[in-house]
């Protein structure tokens, strides 16, 4: 799975599902690739000594924006898994940071982590970040993950096996991330590792909601992707379900607020308002939960208490942005019930 360890919390999925749009075919194989429909992503469908054994759709059946293809070696030791999906803000920097906190988590201390470093997809250099870990499972496997952002999607590759066959893990993730072939190369962003420094704040007061009205337009956050602008740890968000980074803009008085949530592209965000105050918004695979307006940046107590769906002021106000694998976006009220 591509969501390891860390949980999807029970408050993204208070709203409603989305409608039902037309069903989007998530891959067409052809004599010896397999291709991402709507993303236009395409890898081989054998190579370095691994095959494809099954593909399908993780989450949101039918919609085409959130797609995995598994492949195995002959003999099934090594496993590695194409992802390709679409959160409503991707971010290769942010997939590999998360990731990288799930593997150390769910494989133990004994872990090391070899490689973390920008790398080439497609051809095009810089346009890739690839991680390597080793002794993992108490050293029991090595497992390699690479992160690409092109366009609207996040391509996600991960490949493990045993210890012993290194070499293998290692020739298959850097074969299949140099075979990935774009439709629009242009499309490819820009990415490289990020590190966040610290930047303590002391919260003050809780933040008030100061509008309830549903949300009329879609939250575009201003904060730059793919590691191009820096960000710093304000704080913790600590919740029953686990301890999350509070990231903010570094140097920028008033700046977003970013809370990631897992590697799946799960994140909470806080983004200065046009109007004035500030947005609060989740973003998902497929789907942006949007709420009212706040007089301020929400305390690490509150984000703890949004995301667990304990706050009685986020629980008033909210509307949903469908994100399709075409583009487009449809925008409903929470209480909009499915069709």
């Amino acid at each position: 799975m591509r969501r390891f360890a860390l949980p999807l919390l029970p408050a993204l999925l208070a709203f409603s599902a989305p409608a039902m749009a037309q069903d989007v075919e998530a891959w067409t194989p052809t004599d010896t690739a397999l291709r991402a429909n709507a993303a236009g992503i395409a890898l081989p469908q054998t190579i370095a000594g691994l095959s494809l054994s099954k593909s399908g759709e993780l989450s949101n059946g039918g919609k085409g924006v959130d797609n995995y293809a598994q492949y195995l070696s002959e003999d099934g030791a090594i496993q590695a898994t194409l992802y390709v999906y679409m959160p409503s803000y991707a971010d290769a920097a942010l997939a590999a940071y998360m990731t990288d906190k799930a593997v150390m988590e769910r494989f133990g201390t004994k872990t090391r982590r070899t490689a973390y470093a920008g790398a080439a997809a497609g051809g095009r250099q810089g346009t890739a970040i690839r991680a390597v870990y080793d002794d993992a499972a108490d050293g029991a496997l090595t497992t390699g993950a690479a992160f690409v952002h092109a366009g609207r999607w996040m391509v996600k590759l991960r490949v493990t096996g045993p210890s012993e066959r290194r070499k293998e893990v290692l020739a298959g993730l850097d074969s299949m991330l140099a075979a990935l072939r774009f439709d629009d190369p242009q499309s490819l962003h820009a990415a490289a590792p990020a590190e966040f420094a610290p930047c303590p704040v002391t919260d003050g007061a809780d933040a008030r909601l100061t509008s309830a009205a549903p949300v009329t337009e879609t939250a575009t956050l201003s904060v730059p992707h793919g590691g191009a602008g820096r960000l710093c740890v304000r704080g913790a968000v600590e919740t029953a379900e686990g301890h999350y980074d509070m990231l903010q803009q570094a140097g920028v008085q008033g700046g977003a607020i970013l809370v990631p949530v897992d590697d799946a592209g799960t994140l909470l965000a806080v983004d200065p308002a046009g109007k004035g105050g500030y947005r609060l918004s989740i973003h998902s695979v497929g789907q942006t939960d949007l709420y009212g307006l706040y007089d301020k940046i929400p305390s690490a107590r509150q984000i703890a208490a949004i995301l667990e769906g304990k706050d009685p002021q986020t629980a008033q106000a909210g509307a949903i942005a469908d994100h399709a694998a075409n583009g487009t976006v449809t925008l409903r009220t929470a209480s909009a019930k499915a069709r």
